[in-house]
């Protein structure tokens, strides 16, 4: 080969090297089509009209699902009792927010790996999220999280993403009701009648109104009763009162109930039958004269904290002195010291 020609060819490589990593060079530069665009372009526009909204995760049938019944959002999966609306407009603006950060892999081999395989298969990690609204339905689902945002792809496309701000998607029933159930001001309570599953009931009675001086009925004979500050009711009996979910009555327990009966000071009262079921603790709630409450607890059971269970149905000892143990009691009588032992039983005097 001449040198010319060996020229020649050095030349041409290089123009090709050059060009290519321009190319390249231009690649990173520009960002990708999608980046900066939003992950569901329409629904920011479309919230006023949104109608239902759906979570699925490992099954074919929703886990989830938030509707508008009338002027009311319920939840179907706790037989349409109200459902929380704070969180529920939280998620669709999250979504109408989210923004593409980055594209990631199309290949579904992958998708397990950042929790966007299909969500009907059992043990997958991500939920997907449709959302029905005036133009039609919005169908994504949301994988792992990465960063300030999530691994995400639109049902039926196999291009997945990375979107920000994150998206927060709760995907059990329980976690969507609005639960918000009791708020009534101990300070307000006149009387509060207790009768167990078993064993006598009492009633623990505030003296005066407005004064914090209660007295107990019920006290068993020989007892005597704790002092007021013991029988007082916590402050915050019934104020804030949540539930952590809700069932129909009929699925809970209640053969062998525990009652309360709260009077306020302006003669209303309110029935609370307590059944502890494993390690849960259930409540019915009968509001009498409360209409709105009564409609919206009648022929319900809501799970509640243990700690707000206790101190709604607490039992008659925790209202009493406690005992005096029989060992206390003889070593405190007079003249009845231990009997020593015979190791320590005093030397015989000389002579005897």
């Amino acid at each position: 080969m001449s040198r010319g020609r060996l020229l020649w060819l050095l030349g041409v490589a290089l123009l090709v090297i050059s060009g290519a990593l321009y190319l390249n060079s231009r690649r990173n530069e520009e960002p990708a089509p999608s980046r900066g665009k939003a992950l569901l372009p329409t629904l920011a526009n479309e919230l006023d009209s949104v109608a239902e909204l759906r979570v699925r995760k490992g099954g074919a049938a929703p886990s989830v699902t938030v509707h508008k019944k009338g002027d009311q959002w319920t939840v179907a999966e706790r037989g349409d009792y109200p459902a929380d609306v704070a969180k529920l407009r939280k998620l669709l603006v999250a979504l109408g927010d989210a923004k593409i950060v980055e594209e990631k892999t199309s290949n579904p081999a992958n998708f397990s790996i950042i929790g966007l395989e299909d969500p009907a298969k059992a043990g997958a990690t991500g939920a997907e999220v449709t959302v029905v609204a005036r133009d039609g339905s919005h169908a994504v689902i949301i994988g792992n999280p990465i960063g300030q945002g999530d691994f995400a792809r639109l049902s039926g496309d196999n291009q997945s993403v990375i979107v920000e701000p994150a998206i927060s998607v709760e995907t059990e029933p329980r976690l969507w009701i609005d639960g918000r159930l009791l708020d009534m001001p101990a300070a307000s309570i006149q009387s509060i009648a207790v009768k167990p599953a078993g064993g006598a009931g009492y009633v623990v009675r505030r003296l005066k109104p407005k004064e914090d001086n209660f007295e107990l009925e019920g006290t068993p004979l020989g007892r005597k009763a704790a002092d007021s500050r013991v029988l007082a009711p916590s402050p915050s009996l019934l104020s804030a009162l949540t539930a952590d979910d809700v069932a129909n009555a009929g699925e809970i327990d209640f053969s062998r109930p525990t009652e309360a009966v709260l009077t306020w000071s302006d003669g209303k009262s309110i029935s609370l039958i307590g059944s502890p079921s494993a390690d849960k603790h259930w409540i019915q709630v009968k509001a009498g004269a409360d209409a709105a409450l009564e409609a919206k607890t009648k022929g319900r059971a809501f799970e509640i904290a243990s700690y707000r269970y206790d101190a709604i149905f607490r039992p008659l000892e925790q209202l009493l002195v406690p005992k005096e143990s029989k060992a206390a009691g003889k070593a405190s009588a007079p003249g009845r010291g231990p009997k020593p032992t015979p190791e320590h039983q005093p030397a015989p005097a000389p002579g005897t």
